[in-house]
């Protein structure tokens, strides 16, 4: 072709200039208060303004348009079922408690180790 590569690419028609891009962001912002960067960029492409990502990222990190956080769950007065203490079942009183020793699950036969309730 005969041109250059410096020539061949031209700069964009508009210049961005960031105190009006600010000021569509806080628009945007103060509409949708959970919009991110990403977001923001889509509606800033919607109105015809296009503009990097990480630009956009900057300037809301430097003009404090952070999003607000979305609350995973609500804390309610009644706790779940899940969280209720469990009643201990009561003991009985020939059985010792476990952990000391006996009352196990397993039985040591002479000739092998048996699990009560299963057949060979």
């Amino acid at each position: 072709m005969g041109l250059s590569r410096s020539t061949y690419y031209d700069v964009p028609s508009v210049p961005t200039d960031d105190a009006a891009l600010v000021a569509t962001m806080i628009a945007i912002c103060d509409e949708f208060e959970a919009y991110g960067y990403r977001r923001v960029g889509a509606e800033l492409r919607h109105y015809g303004i296009v503009v990097n990502s990480k630009k956009i990222r900057r300037l809301m990190r430097e003009n404090h348009l952070q999003p607000k956080r979305r609350k995973r769950f609500v804390a309610t007065k009644r706790p779940r079922r899940s969280d209720l203490p469990r009643p201990r079942p009561p003991q009985d009183p020939r059985r010792p408690e476990p952990g000391l020793g006996g009352g196990h699950h397993l039985h040591r036969d002479r000739r092998r180790l048996r699990l009560y309730g299963r057949h060979p």
